[in-house]
C-alpha cells in the first residue's frame, strides 16, 4: 500500500486500532462498551509524498493523525516511523521525535494562545526543545519562519487577535516549521477559512513540501483540495480504510461503491449540470461507532451488498497497480 519507488517508507501504519472506553456510573464507574474510533487501519507515506485521508466526520481521521503523532496511545497496531514502531514509547523515549513529528491544526483562532505575541508562539518550541539558546538568534528565526509562510516580520509583536484567519493560520504553519520536521499532520488546515485564502494556504503548502521535502498526512473533506494537493488518497469509512489509490486514479475511476457516492456528492458549479446529473446517495444513516456493523462495514447502505457482506471483514486487495479496495464484490 506504498507510493511509487522502492525506498523505505517515512510513515508506516500497521492495524491501528483506537477504542475509547464508555462507562456508566459516577463513583463505582463500570465499562459498558467502547467508541471504535479507528478500527484497523493500514496505510503507508512515502518520504516527500503528501497522503489525503478523506471521509465524512465521525469517521476516524483526526483521531488517525492525533495517534500517529502520539496525542493518544492506540489500542493495537504498529505506528513506523522511520523504522521506529513508536506505538508503544514512553512519553521521554518521544521527546527526540517531537521535532520531526509536527501538526497544523483545524481551528487557527483556538489553536493560538490568545495571550502570547505571535513572536513568542513561534519561538516557543524551539526554546522548549533547547534547538536555539540564544534570545536573539531566536527572533532572527522567527522573523525568518514568517517571512517564509507570507507574512511580515513585523507581525511577531502582533497578538493572535490582530490578525485576519489567514494570517493565524499561516502562524500555525510557521510553528509548525520551527523545529524543521519531516512529516507534518495536516489536520483540515484550511476548512476553517474563506474559499480564496484556502488556495493561497494550499498553494504556501504546496511551495513548503517542495522547499523542504516535507512529508504531509492531508486530513480534509474537501475533495477539490484534496486533488490538487495530494499524491494518493485513503477513503475512511466508520473507522475503517476502505479504498486508497494515486490521487487522479481514484477520483476517474473510483471502484468502492462509498468512494462512488462521496464523490457523486460534491457539487457541480454548473447549475444546469447540477440540474441534470444522476446523484444517488447512500441511503440510510452512518452506523454508531460504539456497535459497528459485522463484516464490511458499509453494508447496510451498499447497493451491492450480498448476504456475505454481513459476515465476511474485507480486506483491501490491489485490484489495479497502486489501487486498494477494501470490498469481495468489486473486481
Amino acid at each position: 500500500m506504498s507510493g511509487a519507488g522502492s525506498e523505505a517508507p517515512l510513515l508506516e501504519v500497521r492495524g491501528l486500532a483506537m477504542h475509547f472506553p464508555i462507562s456508566e456510573g459516577i463513583v463505582l464507574s463500570r465499562k459498558i462498551g467502547d467508541v471504535k474510533a479507528v478500527d484497523g487501519v493500514d496505510f503507508t507515506i512515502g518520504r516527500g509524498e503528501t497522503l489525503g485521508l478523506v471521509g465524512e466526520s465521525g469517521c476516524g481521521k483526526t483521531t488517525t493523525g492525533r495517534c500517529i503523532l502520539r496525542l493518544e496511545r492506540p489500542t493495537a497496531g504498529q505506528i513506523l516511523f522511520d523504522g521506529q514502531d513508536i506505538s508503544r514509547m514512553e512519553r521521554k523515549e518521544l521527546v527526540g521525535l517531537r521535532r520531526r513529528m509536527q501538526v497544523i491544526f483545524q481551528d487557527p483562532y483556538s489553536s493560538l494562545n490568545p495571550r502570547m505575541k505571535v513572536g513568542d508562539i513561534i519561538a516557543e518550541p524551539i526554546k522548549v526543545h533547547g534547538v536555539e539558546p540564544d534570545a536573539g538568534r531566536r527572533r532572527a528565526r522567527v522573523s525568518e519562519l514568517l517571512s517564509v509562510c507570507g507574512l511580515d516580520p513585523k507581525f511577531a509583536d502582533r497578538y493572535p487577535h490582530e490578525m485576519s484567519g489567514g494570517q493565524r493560520q499561516r502562524v500555525g504553519i510557521a510553528r509548525a516549521l520551527a523545529l524543521d520536521p519531516e512529516f507534518i499532520v495536516c489536520d483540515e488546515a484550511v476548512s476553517a477559512l474563506d474559499v480564496s485564502i484556502q488556495a493561497q494556504v494550499v498553494n504556501l503548502l504546496e511551495d513548503l513540501r517542495e522547499r523542504f521535502g516535507l512529508t504531509y498526512l492531508f486530513i480534509a473533506h474537501d475533495l477539490s483540495v484534496v486533488r490538487h494537493l495530494c499524491q494518493r488518497v485513503a477513503v475512511m469509512y466508520l473507522g475503517r480504510i476502505v479504498e486508497m489509490a494515486d490521487c487522479d486514479e481514484l477520483f476517474d475511476n473510483p471502484l468502492h461503491p462509498y468512494t462512488q457516492a462521496l464523490l457523486s456528492a460534491v457539487p457541480i458549479p454548473d447549475p444546469r449540470v447540477e440540474a441534470t446529473r444522476d446523484f444517488r446517495p447512500a441511503p440510510g444513516e452512518v452506523p454508531s461507532p460504539i456497535n459497528p456493523p459485522s463484516g464490511c462495514v458499509f453494508h447496510p447502505r451498499c447497493p451491492m451488498a450480498i448476504e456475505g457482506c454481513k459476515r465476511t471483514r474485507p480486506v483491501l486487495r490491489e485490484l489495479r497497480p497502486g489501487h486498494w479496495v477494501a470490498c469481495s464484490e468489486v473486481q
